[in-house]
Order: C-alpha cells, then structure tokens, then sequence
C-alpha cells in the first residue's frame, strides 16, 4: 500500500495536480496486473471507460464551438484524428505516465511501461478520476492543455492515409475495427483491377477499386469518409457499442 501511495503523490507532485480524494488517482494508476498479483480492491478499468466518454465530449464540444464552417462528417474525421491510441501516448509521454504506473511483474517485465495501449488507457483513467474529483470543467481543462494543439493540427487538413484515419475513428470509439476483403478481380495478370469492401462487425460499409489490392482498399475507406450518410449511421453504432 505505501508503494501506491508513493507512486501516487509523485505523480501529483509532478503535474501540480490537486485531489481532494486521493483514492481515485490511486485508482487510475493501477493496472489490472497490479491488482491481480496483489490482491487490491480495484483498478483502472472503469475509470478508463468513464475518462473515455469525457475525453469524447470534451473533444467533441471544442470542435462544436471552434470550427463553425466545418460539416458533421468533418467534425467526426477530426475527433477520431485526435481521440486515438497514437495521441494518447503521446500524451502519457509527455507527462512521463509510465513510470507512475503499478503494474505486476510480469506485465513490468514485458515492457508495460512504454505499451501503447497501457499508456493510452491509463490516460483515459486519469480524466476519469479528474473528472469524478473536480468536475467537468477541470477534466476539459487538463484534456485541451495536452490535445488542443493537436486539435488545430488536425483541423488543417489530410494528415493520414485514409484507412488510417477510419482505423482511428473506430478503434478511438471502440477496441474493434474494420477489416477488409478483396470482393472481386477482373482483368489480365498484368492489367488486374481490385475490389475491396470495408466491413464492421460483418457488415460491408462501402466499395473502392484500384489496381492493387492496396490502393482498393484505400479507395473503399475513402468511400466511407466521404460519405456522410455512412459516416452517420457508423457513429450510431459507435455510439450505442460505448454506452
């Protein structure tokens, strides 16, 4: 127990953060490792999936408020930019969250540390916790110090390849993700033209060809950037699967 607390008052220390229950922080630090080797009451797990929905809408009402010209589909591709695995770490990076972090040896021995999808998580947990300790307000002020420039990078335009991007709006909103297949060839060997559809839990969401079976797949999750509609009822499915 005295190493959480250690663990947790450096971390503190370090962010000049102020909590008026310390248990939470503690809570957001622990690794489900941690607390399956040493028998402790909980762990960060559901601090991530609250610290997630916060993030989202924090995000969310900031793009709402800023980019007054930017269309709903716009919005989405920029959130998903900025919700992700890759800027998260970033973020548990540049607040050095992984050194704070109680994890069992095993996971301490494979490199869990600099994990990305540990570090992520852990940052979701640690909104989480600032959120149930100070509210709103503070949780949307500790996220935009770390996102916001990233918020306006990727507000300027095409940062990533197009399956990148849908990647990280899916997997930003849910651990599934999209996949694809090649749906039909046509053509000589040296003159092959490629389908490719897009699916999500089985479900084909758009079509792209190309004349390999890259460049196809590329196509079909422009299909599905591109397209509104699409975008919409993806962001329904989302949205139900996180509540």
């Amino acid at each position: 127990m005295s190493n959480e607390k250690d663990q947790v008052q450096k971390f503190i220390s370090k962010l000049k953060l102020k909590f008026n229950n310390h248990n939470l922080i503690q809570m957001a630090l622990i690794h489900p490792s941690y607390s399956q080797e040493n028998s402790s009451a909980g762990n960060n797990q559901r601090l991530e999936f609250l610290g997630d929905a916060v993030l989202n809408f924090v995000v969310a009402e900031y793009l709402y408020n800023n980019y007054k010209d930017k269309a709903e589909g716009d919005l989405t591709k920029i959130r998903a930019r900025v919700v992700c695995e890759k800027s998260l770490t970033e973020v548990a990076k540049t607040i050095d969250l992984g050194q704070y972090l109680l994890l069992g040896k095993g996971e301490e021995m494979s490199g869990g540390r600099k994990r990305k999808s540990i570090l992520a998580d852990a940052v979701e947990s640690v909104i989480g916790a600032i959120y149930l300790d100070q509210g709103y307000e503070r949780a949307a002020e500790f996220i935009l110090t770390y996102l916001e420039d990233l918020i306006k990078e990727a507000s300027q335009g095409d940062y990533y390849d197009y399956k990148s991007r849908l990647q990280e709006l899916v997997q930003g909103r849910n651990k599934q993700n999209v996949y694809y297949e090649i749906i039909s060839e046509i053509g000589p060997a040296h003159a092959k033209m490629f389908e490719a559809g897009v699916f999500y839990q089985g479900q084909m969401l758009a079509s792209g060809g190309g004349k390999s079976k890259k460049e196809a797949e590329q196509k079909a999750a422009e299909a599905v950037l591109r397209n509104e509609e699409i975008l919409r009822n993806l962001e329904k499915v989302l949205s139900h699967e996180t509540l």
